[in-house]
């Protein structure tokens, strides 16, 4: 159930978000109708549901001085101030990205030689994704604002899918290539350039939910488009070039790699079972521990059990065979295809789950003076076009960070055969991501950032696991962390 979304005079759509309005609006910003339609035979509700939540949340949707599109997104009425003109003498964008599919895997891979030239680690005082101020214009003219979406200026993906769709590789299946049409869009969560998303409070977190919420139902409607992803990276480890707090939203024209296992795997798995594989996954990971109730304040939790906190809606738990050295998946319990199909309970309970989880990832390489935050990829996997009714909308979250002081890099096997291999047991990263909160909680001064962020609070979500010693600080040893 997509939340409300009204643009800047309080309209909202009949399918519970906002048509592009403000001072100009797009193609991307179309189509809703189309998308509800869409939805219906689906199977999956997009209907609006305002029941619960601190003020609708409102979008303005303007143009930069290139023609792309910029939309505010706010609780409450915006000021005035989000239809300021952006002032600075751009060209006009012009892309000329390609894909291109390898013969040997099928898999679709972008070549996109013009995001040579991006923006590339600008000093603080010049970031282009902090607000407008007198002498230095960036990329929101405003001079605040809440949470701010436009389209990148260096897309990897650009232009109208609906007109070139991907092609079959018929005459020639060995150089099957097309333009790289879709869209790219930069989500900023904060004007606060030193914060970081685990700094926001709950409010703000649900704001940016309700974004990536309106962002996968406008795109998700674009002909062509095959799936939305929503994404985060944070960290130079992982290769991020703009310090400010954002993400990324992909409008993509095929079925990347990842996603197209999902879909073999969940079809083998309804073959073999008759059952969902998503289903099934949450549900044995939940089975591994005892009461998960909502009012329940400790849990009895085996030692091998990967499940590191849960809520009445959501389960967080560290996969079976995880990738990377601390890895988590986040689930809602009710199996959804994407964002616009939670309902307003899941909506309300996520941002106490998810910033939960992001400062769980801070304190994990913190000890007493020394904060080192961990280098991340969130990962949001929505469902396809197509396969709304078997793949699950869910989070993939993990870290480059094997310890304070090593990282986990893709070196022969990962790198070149795709074989990962772990260096941390899943059952030891689970413990220790169940423990730190605890450790958090009694020294909340080892939290990272310019900000200490409030311990999550509240009967949701329930922190599982045994409890520590109050007062002790959990130590990881090369030798247990190899384990």
């Amino acid at each position: 159930m997509a939340p409300t979304v009204t643009d800047a005079t309080g309209q909202a759509d009949a399918n519970g978000s906002a048509d592009a309005s403000g001072t100009t609006g797009t193609a991307a910003s179309a189509g809703l109708d189309a998308q509800a339609g869409a939805s219906a035979q689906s199977g999956t509700s997009r209907q609006s549901d305002t029941s619960g939540r601190a003020g609708a949340t409102t979008r303005t949707v303007t143009e930069l001085a290139d023609g792309r599109e910029l939309i505010y997104y706010d609780r409450g009425t915006p000021p005035t101030a989000r239809a300021v003109a952006d002032l600075r003498p751009l060209d006009a964008v012009a892309p000329s990205s390609e894909v291109r599919q390898d013969p040997m895997t099928g898999a679709w891979v972008t070549v996109a030689a013009h995001r040579q030239a991006r923006t590339y680690h600008p000093p603080a005082d010049e970031c282009p994704l902090c607000p407008s101020r007198e002498g230095r214009l960036s990329e929101i003219p405003a001079g605040d604002y809440q949470v701010a979406v436009f389209e990148n200026r260096f897309p990897s993906l650009a232009g109208d899918p609906g007109t070139h769709p991907v092609p079959p590789a018929l005459d020639d299946p060995l150089h099957s290539r097309g333009p790289g049409v879709g869209r790219c869009e930069v989500v900023c969560f904060t004007a606060d350039h030193d914060a970081s998303f685990a700094d926001l409070d709950e409010d703000q977190a649900r704001l940016v939910l309700d974004a990536w919420t309106d962002r996968t139902a406008v795109l998700s409607a674009l002909p062509g488009v095959r799936q939305v992803y929503c994404f985060e990276n944070r960290g130079t480890e992982i290769g991020v070039t703009l310090a400010h707090p954002h993400g990324q939203v992909y409008a993509l024209p095929f079925v990347p790699p990842r996603t197209a296992k999902m879909i073999d795997q969940a079809a083998r798995h309804r073959a073999a079972t008759g059952r969902n594989l998503f289903d099934d996954l949450v549900a044995a990971e939940r089975a591994s521990v005892g009461s998960l109730s909502a009012g329940s304040p400790t849990a009895e939790h085996p030692e091998d059990s990967r499940v590191v906190l849960a809520g009445e809606h959501w389960t967080a738990f560290v996969p079976f065979a995880a990738r990377w050295p601390y890895e988590v998946h986040l689930f809602p319990n009710r199996r959804v295809p994407d964002f616009t199909g939670l309902n307003e309970d899941e909506r309300a309970e996520f941002p106490r789950i998810y910033l939960d989880l992001l400062r769980r990832f801070d304190l994990l390489f913190s000890d007493g003076d020394r904060q080192v935050r961990a280098p991340y990829i969130a990962a949001w996997h929505q469902a396809p076009a197509g396969h709304e009714d078997e793949l699950a909308l869910h989070l993939e979250l993990f870290t480059v960070r094997r310890t304070a002081d090593k990282l986990k890099y893709l070196a022969g096997t990962e790198s070149g055969m795709e074989a990962f291999m772990n260096d941390v047991a899943p059952e030891f990263a689970a413990r220790r991501l169940r423990e730190v909160a605890r450790a958090g909680a009694a020294n909340p001064t080892t939290v990272t950032g310019p900000t200490t962020p409030t311990p999550a609070t509240g009967p949701t979500p329930v922190v599982t696991g045994p409890t520590p010693a109050t007062g002790s600080t959990p130590e990881t040893t090369d030798e247990e962390a190899q384990r």
